[in-house]
């Protein structure tokens, strides 16, 4: 389940996470952003300190960042702050990074005007830190961004190999650092309709896809259901609307181009009626 912070407060949250986890979902993935993007003037809860709460509130569902905007944070304090959640956690914690495509927040806060090649290569160099980070044993690293003189990153995760899951669509910046560094290739849903031209610049890393999802109850809700989906999420892409055999139909599509992973936003935000009736009549169906 996708569940972008904005607009919920933090018990609603709680509540919609642990509905998902008691419904049989995977995962949970937040935003990380400093301000919701087209919409700078609502309420967002910063997404790591949000993941580390919610670590501690869940047992089973894992949890992750689609996705982690990589100058917002040193590499080695990222790396130290996954190390902690997936303690925190137990070892549930799924790393989703990007190398940060909303220029206009990046400049808002004075973070950074580097240009798209520049903060990809930073990436890079981040994912190199955050590897030897994890290893828990000193280390030197020089680089174009970084440079580091006995670092160690203590704890090391839970987790023997913390999942990289890197997002997005690009062919000449982000699905080369897919191939070399991500265990997971998140497909957004801008790019959905590029699945099968992006899916071999991937290289060995797995395959999830964004959806927004439109449940309709019935045939009687569906054209409520699906106009209001795609009022909320039509500019994303990846747009799945109707009953719950309609659904399955077009999950099974994905699943047949081999995708293996699904992250999943609904028309209502996830109300636990409507994650309880996706789990009944739509997971069941796909496992």
């Amino acid at each position: 389940m996708y569940l972008p912070q904005l607009r919920m407060p933090f018990e609603q949250i709680v509540e919609r996470t642990l509905a998902a986890e008691s419904c049989g979902f995977d995962s949970v993935w937040l935003m990380d952003h400093l301000w919701a993007p087209a919409a700078p003037e609502v309420d967002t809860l910063e997404g790591w300190t949000l993941a580390a709460a919610l670590a501690v509130q869940t047992s089973e569902i894992r949890i992750g960042h689609l996705t982690t905007c990589d100058p917002f944070r040193h590499p080695a304090v990222l790396a130290k702050m996954a190390a902690t959640i997936d303690t925190l956690s137990g070892g549930r914690l799924e790393l989703g990074i990007g190398w940060g495509s909303v220029p206009d927040e990046l400049a808002a806060f004075g973070i950074t005007t580097a240009p798209g090649p520049r903060r990809a290569a930073r990436l890079r160099e981040s994912l190199e830190i955050i590897e030897r980070m994890f290893g828990g044993e000193p280390f030197d690293y020089d680089g174009d961004h970084f440079t580091l003189r006995g670092a160690i990153g203590r704890p090391t995760p839970i987790q023997d190999h913390l999942p990289i899951h890197v997002g997005g669509g690009g062919t000449k910046l982000t699905m080369p650092i897919v191939r070399d560094h991500a265990d997971w290739w998140n497909c957004p849903g801008y790019a959905y309709e590029r699945l099968d031209e992006l899916r071999p610049l991937a290289g060995d890393a797995r395959v999830s896809v964004q959806h927004a999802i439109g449940l309709a109850p019935g045939s009687a809700a569906r054209d409520e259901v699906t106009a209001l989906v795609h009022r909320r999420f039509g500019v994303w892409g990846g747009v799945i609307a109707g009953t719950a055999p309609e659904i399955v139909d077009a999950l099974r599509t994905d699943i047949d181009r081999g995708v293996e992973g699904f992250v999943l936003q609904f028309h209502d935000f996830g109300v636990p009626e409507t994650l309880d009736r996706f789990a009944g009549e739509v997971l069941g169906a796909l496992r």
